[in-house]
This record gives structure tokens, sequence and C-alpha cells, in this order.
């Protein structure tokens, strides 16, 4: 490897960073709901999710083709575009792991390879047809079909199973369901995101003169970005775990194996075909549908539409950020230590941040703080709470009391 210089091996390690942020970024996806019904304990389902992502990194290179091969020309691309895409994709990853959003890691990569080549070679240099129809077109119909399938998966189980339900049987029978489909959504996701690593770091030794062009990624690329995801996982992104179990709907046993029974076989049908899918959007969607595959249930619409912005952004956002890394990478290198060096403050200030308010395996079930609006919140500030028995009106049982036994009577 005597074309294996240092920028290269900053590439590399920085691309492994990237795998590493992507598997605590995205555990939620295989465990959120597993972890919500009790189905699991949250240390027993990240280690089991960390296996199983390393497990799938091995079974196909269809995904990491269309990354290193498909998306951008591989003639005219340096490096450090490369190293400026992945700065782009590990920045906004942090950041929407800080607010506890389910962001697409997929999209942040796309986004910021993208930006990065537009930057260096010009639009040209992106091929639209593949963003088209193996990125964007996957990224809209995803959520959708995950979401209409898990619907419909949780109506069926509850249809079929209500004779049975509330028994001992039923309760194992369902446990057991989701942790085999939790399983499987893990073993997907290490199938379609460990490749986008793989693809990542082929792209950039094609670039850097070590493979040949249009070859596949060797094996130690493979069995790095298997160790990188796993190990990110068994961290656990316990932020988004909270807002994917708790945040968008309240989900049973019955409704968590639908959700991800359906999810799982949205990405393993898109890793068979090539298609760089979010598994993120795949997996929002189908608990979104479980939540409403159940009578009574609902979503919190305000938790989906703070994710719903957050998809929308995460392709521009780091495209840009990836494009202003490229110019700084192009003054030098020096300027190539200035962007490590900001990668590296940045990451720091992010995690520093959030050991304000921390949120791990022993607080990752607690119910997310209720959004108020703000009339009612200025309501609350100015009207003294009634007093017991005045006018005939009881105070109401407020949560973890006692219910009120007196009849309460409300005025408009």
């Amino acid at each position: 490897m005597e074309s294996f210089s240092l920028i290269l091996a900053i590439v590399v390690v920085t691309a492994l960073a990237f795998d590493f942020t992507n598997g605590f970024h995205d555990t939620a996806n295989a465990m959120a709901t597993t972890i919500s019904t009790g189905a699991l304990r949250p240390k027993v389902a990240v280690a089991m999710s960390a296996v199983l992502n390393l497990v799938g990194a091995f079974l196909s290179v269809e995904v990491a083709n269309t990354i290193s091969k498909g998306l951008v020309d591989e003639a005219g691309i340096r490096p450090e575009v490369i190293f400026a895409a992945l700065v782009g994709a590990i920045l906004w990853n942090l950041l929407t792991w800080l607010v506890g959003l389910p962001s697409s890691s997929s999209h942040a990569l796309m986004g910021g390879l993208i930006g990065a080549t537009v930057a260096s070679a010009g639009l040209g240099a992106v091929h639209g047809d593949a963003l088209v129809t193996k990125v964007l077109i996957p990224a809209l119909a995803a959520p959708l079909v995950a979401g209409i399938a898990a619907m419909i998966g949780a109506r069926m189980t509850y249809r079929l199973g209500r004779k049975s339900d509330g028994t001992e049987s039923a309760a194992k029978g369902y446990r057991a369901g989701q942790i085999a489909s939790a399983g499987l959504v893990s073993l997907a996701h290490g199938t379609n995101d460990a490749q986008k690593t793989m693809g990542i770091i082929t792209l950039a030794l094609v670039a850097g003169g070590t493979l040949a062009p249009d070859s596949d990624p060797p094996m130690w690329v493979i069995v790095s970005a298997g160790v990188a995801i796993a190990l990110g996982t068994y961290l656990g992104g316990w932020r988004i775990i909270r807002t994917m179990g708790k945040g968008l709907t309240d989900l049973q046993p019955q409704q968590g194996f639908a959700a991800q029974t359906s999810a799982a076989t949205v990405i393993l049908a898109s890793s068979h075909l090539g298609f760089s899918l979010s598994t993120t959007h795949s997996v929002s969607g189908a608990v979104m549908g479980a939540g409403l595959g159940r009578k009574g249930g609902v979503v919190r619409w305000s938790t989906a539409t703070r994710m719903f912005v957050a998809w929308g952004l995460t392709l521009p956002a780091a495209a840009l950020v990836a494009a202003v890394a490229e110019w700084v990478t192009g003054l030098g290198d020096w300027g190539t230590g200035l962007v490590a060096v900001f990668l590296v403050v940045s990451s720091a200030a992010i995690w520093k941040i959030s050991r304000r308010e921390v949120v791990d395996h022993t607080n990752v079930n607690d119910e997310e703080p209720a959004e108020a609006g703000v009339v009612t919140t200025a309501m609350a500030a100015v009207t003294p709470p009634p007093t017991a028995g005045e006018h005939g009106v009881t105070i109401p049982a407020q949560a973890g009391a006692p219910d009120a036994k007196t009849p309460s009577t409300s005025t408009v």
C-alpha cells in the first residue's frame, strides 16, 4: 500500500468514526419498541443489536457498491472531498442525537457526499438518476410502505389474538415475537447501514489510488466497518431510543411486533436491491403506523412534525457543511488540519452539552415532559389553583397521586 497516504488514513479513521455514530444514532431503530414495551432489558437489547449488526455487515455489498460506484463520479474525486463529506455527516448525526431526533444517518452521509462533490467538481459529478431512483424515491416510499404495513399488521394481530389477549401465554408469545423481529431489524440495519461506510471507504481508496476503479470493498474494510457500527450500537443512543419508544406513540407488544416486522421486511428488501434506504425513515414510519393500528391508539404529531422537519433538513444541512469543509480543505494541508480540529472540538462540545441532562439505560423509559401550549402555560401562571370543597369543586388527582373519590365539576 505505497499510496496509502496520511490524508487517506485520516479519511478511513473519520469514516469509521461516522460508522460509530451511525451505530448509536440508529440503535433506536431496532430496539426502541422492544425496550419501551419491556420485552428486553435496555442493556441486553443493545448488546443483542450490536452482535446482529456485526453479522449483518457480512451479508451483502450491494449498498456499498451503490455508494462507491453509483452516486458520484469516481474520476476527479480526491480523498479530501470524502473527508469533507464525512465531517458534514458526523456533525449532523451528533446534533440530532443531542436533541433526541431520529433523523437519517444515511441521508446525512449522502448529503455530505453530494455537497462536497459539487463544491469540488461541480453538479456534473453527481449521478442524478442514481440519486433519484436509489436515494430520494426510497426516502419517500419507505416510511409510507412500512407505516401502512405496520398498521395493517397491528390490526390483524389484535383481531387474530383477541381471544387470547391478557393471558400469560399470549404475553410470552408477543414478547418472543418482538425479540425475534427486533433481531431481524438489527440484522437488516447491519446489512444496509454498515455497507454505506464500506462504500465510502472504498470510494476513498479508489480516489487515493490504492484500489482500482469499480472494485468491491476489501475484507478489511468490511470487518472494520462491521466492528465500528457494532461498538456504536452497544453504546446505545438512549436519547433517540426514548423519542422513538415513548415520544411518538405508546406501543403495546402487539404493535411493537408489527412495527419491527414491517420495518425489517422493507429494509432487507431494499438492501437486496441496492437501495441506500434510511432505516430511520422505515422504522419511524412503522412505529407511527403501528400506533394507529390499535383502536384508540394515537401518534404524537408534535414530535412527529419535529422529526419530519429534521428529515427534510438532513440532506441540505449535511451538504452545506460538507461544501464549506471541502472549500477549506482546498486551501492546503493546513486547511485539512483546520477542518479536522473543528470536527473534534465541535464533537467534544456537543458531548459536553449532552451531559447536562443524561439519558441512559436507567431512565430511557421515563416519559418525556408533556408539551404545553403557550396559552395553557400562561393561564397556569396567573390562575390560582382551586381549593378542595370550594363551590363544590374538587382538585383533580395528579399523576402518581391517589384518585379523587369525590366527583368534580369543571367550568369553561
